[in-house]
């Protein structure tokens, strides 16, 4: 579960909802003061929302591209039915294709953080043509570590059968005493607001939503092979220590992609939240050396 730096939108962002072919969708939508030099779409990751990305948006759009932060389907502010099926990666894929069609121009800079590399992976293999490259951040080949594993499948259990904000306490009492979970605690060291709006995030997620894309975390199978015959440029982003992937994973995953690769010293598994400024300018200086005619 990432967590945002800050809460407040720059200036050049706006909150709104995208109208989609599939549905709307809650975006946050910074655009540079001219007309872009590219757009970009950012999709976050499993119990995550658009806020994992607020700290990008203003370097980005400062930097000339349009940057969208969007909710999936189900999560956070972006409405989803109680129906696991709905939540199969296949359909989010189609979801990411609808969202890029509707912001337009002459195609999308993708990127994927942890679960959402995993459905931006999918949108691509399903179809490149919407996008000019692909960003894949702290997310790796297949399915998560198997200590992560575990711990995912607890937590589907938990939804079958808890409430929303009784599986919350039970998280943040076994968050609180777990060292390779900290980021997810909200109790020690967690501003007031930023714990609120953890806490309303969570409650406004989708319950099918997790355990859908909880088990596509538990069994994703690798799939890096068919992704590296995609002729799209490629860029594998990660910080120095991950606990859902192990880094030397995603440095091979790179490796085979013939993928740049990017590891942000000092974050973990959320560089975009941890460590934003040197995120934003490994991210630039990819897209504008995809930008080049």
């Amino acid at each position: 579960m990432s967590k945002p730096p800050f809460l407040t939108l720059p200036p050049c962002a706006r909150a709104y909802r995208l109208t989609t072919g599939r549905g709307e969708f809650a975006v946050h939508d910074a655009r540079p003061a001219g007309a872009p030099r590219g757009t970009v779409l950012l999709v976050p990751g499993f119990t995550g929302s658009k806020e994992d990305f607020i700290a990008l948006l203003e370097p980005l759009a400062a930097a000339g591209y349009r940057a969208v932060a969007v909710d999936g389907r189900g999560q956070h502010e972006s409405p989803g039915p109680r129906d696991e099926a709905a939540y199969a990666q296949e359909e989010l894929a189609r979801d990411v294709h609808a969202q890029a069609a509707a912001l337009g121009g002459d195609g999308v800079h993708l990127l994927g953080h942890s679960l959402g590399g995993l459905i931006t992976r999918a949108a691509v293999l399903a179809d490149p043509s919407p996008f000019r490259s692909l960003t894949v951040m702290s997310s790796g080949p297949g399915a998560i570590s198997p200590s992560q594993q575990a711990r995912t499948r607890l937590l589907i259990e938990a939804l079958g059968v808890l409430g929303m904000g009784d599986v919350w306490q039970e998280m943040q009492r076994e968050n609180t005493a777990s060292a390779e979970s900290a980021e997810n605690a909200t109790v020690a060291g967690t501003p007031p607001e930023l714990a609120v709006f953890l806490y309303r995030r969570w409650m406004g997620t989708v319950p099918e939503q997790l355990m859908a894309t909880g088990r596509q975390l538990t069994v994703e199978r690798d799939r890096t092979a068919e992704l590296a015959e995609v002729p799209l440029p490629k860029h594998v982003v990660s910080g120095a220590l991950d606990y859902a992937w192990p880094v030397p994973e995603i440095d091979a995953m790179a490796k085979e992609l013939s993928a740049r690769r990017t590891v942000v010293q000092g974050a973990g598994h959320s560089p975009n939240a941890e460590r934003p400024a040197e995120t934003a300018e490994a991210l630039l200086r990819f897209w504008d050396l995809v930008q080049q005619p």
